[in-house]
């Protein structure tokens, strides 16, 4: 295997208005033993004393700081560049990790030469940073239903020591997700990993689909656990600011207008105008504000088609794998198993 344990990462996370978590999520990552790791941090113009705990953090990590809010997605695309890693691990303010999960992600990774991504097991933890009644799953990667929808494998429901097996997945989400940076030099459209398009939501979703479309593969590996405060579930989107909706309702059509196939449509067409059904009519009765999503669609429509004759044109897989993933239930499939070389790398680094 050419890879090597020892291959740089780096650590990018973006921050706006955090200062509720940063200090602990960097504590963290700073504890993690991982050999070469450098963490580079973009601010989006915080205005809630976010700089003030960063700059305790400017001889540990390298930081810039944006005059305006650019959006997770440029931010992180922002990071990225100025990082230096083999692997990249995108991380939100919010997570915080236990020992061994970065070089858990990277053990895992090293294990295919087509893994292009690698998610851990992230556990559910109140905004407080205190642990629920009983211990529940926040994420082991996300999967596709029929009408489009993205969800987190095993969200909120109890952990009682299931997800245990490595498994490939359909993508991951990117507030705790490992990227080969050469996957990332492979997918980016137009030098943008993250599509700048999205501004904020589903553009995790959409590098997972890109990346499925030209042949990566996605790891869930058990190995990896940490603990993450979700804000966005499906059950309480009328708690969320007017503009995280309307970039939810925008990013819903862009997903497909970049990423979904004829063959795909044809198969789930039923399903899909349901659910576009549903979205539209909420919109035009109770969430006015989310309108503007298919102005800035109408009005971008000729740019975004350019991006999928890109992504189409590279396409790597048939339209019955691809078919494949979108189901009703979370679709995992067999990892490979560690070579016996891996295996005693793994076990020399953890002495």
């Amino acid at each position: 295997m050419s890879m090597s344990l020892y291959d740089f990462v780096s650590v990018t996370l973006v921050t706006y208005n955090s200062g509720r978590f940063i200090k602990r999520c960097l504590e963290s990552v700073l504890a993690q033993k991982c050999p070469n790791l450098e963490i580079v941090i973009v601010d989006n113009a915080s205005t809630d004393g976010t700089v003030d705990i960063l700059e305790q953090f400017e001889d540990r990590c390298r930081i810039s700081y944006n005059d305006t809010n650019i959006g997770f997605a440029a931010a992180q695309n922002q990071a990225i560049g100025i990082s230096r890693g083999d692997w990249v691990l995108t991380l939100n303010p919010d997570v915080l990790l236990l020992p061994g999960f970065i070089q858990g992600l990277v053990d895992a990774g090293c294990t295919h030469p087509k893994i292009g991504t690698v998610c851990g097991k992230l556990l559910a933890i109140q905004a407080t940073f205190d642990l629920h009644d009983k211990p529940l799953v926040d994420s082991t990667g996300i999967y596709f239903t029929p009408m489009l929808r993205h969800l987190d494998r095993g969200s909120q429901e109890v952990d009682n020591g299931h997800y245990l097996t490595a498994e490939y997945v359909f993508g991951a989400t990117a507030a705790a997700a490992l990227y080969r940076r050469e996957m990332i030099e492979d997918i980016s459209v137009d030098g943008e990993f993250f599509d700048h398009d999205f501004f904020v939501y589903r553009e995790d979703a959409d590098v997972a689909w890109r990346a499925q479309l030209l042949g990566w593969r996605c790891l869930y590996t058990p190995n990896s656990r940490g603990y993450h405060v979700r804000s966005v579930l499906p059950g309480n989107r009328r708690a969320l600011p007017p503009e995280i909706n309307m970039h939810s309702v925008k990013n819903r059509f862009l997903l497909r207008i970049k990423n979904m196939t004829p063959d795909l449509y044809r198969r789930n067409w039923f399903s899909i105008t349901v659910r576009d059904t549903v979205v539209l009519s909420c919109c035009l009765l109770r969430e006015h504000s989310s309108l503007k999503a298919f102005w800035y669609l109408a009005r971008n429509y000729r740019r975004f088609f350019e991006k999928r004759k890109l992504i189409m044109s590279r396409r790597k897989v048939t339209d019955e794998y691809i078919a494949s993933w979108f189901h009703e239930v979370p679709v995992s499939r067999p990892a490979p198993k560690s070579s016996a070389r891996i295996t005693a790398r793994m076990k020399a680094a953890r002495g």
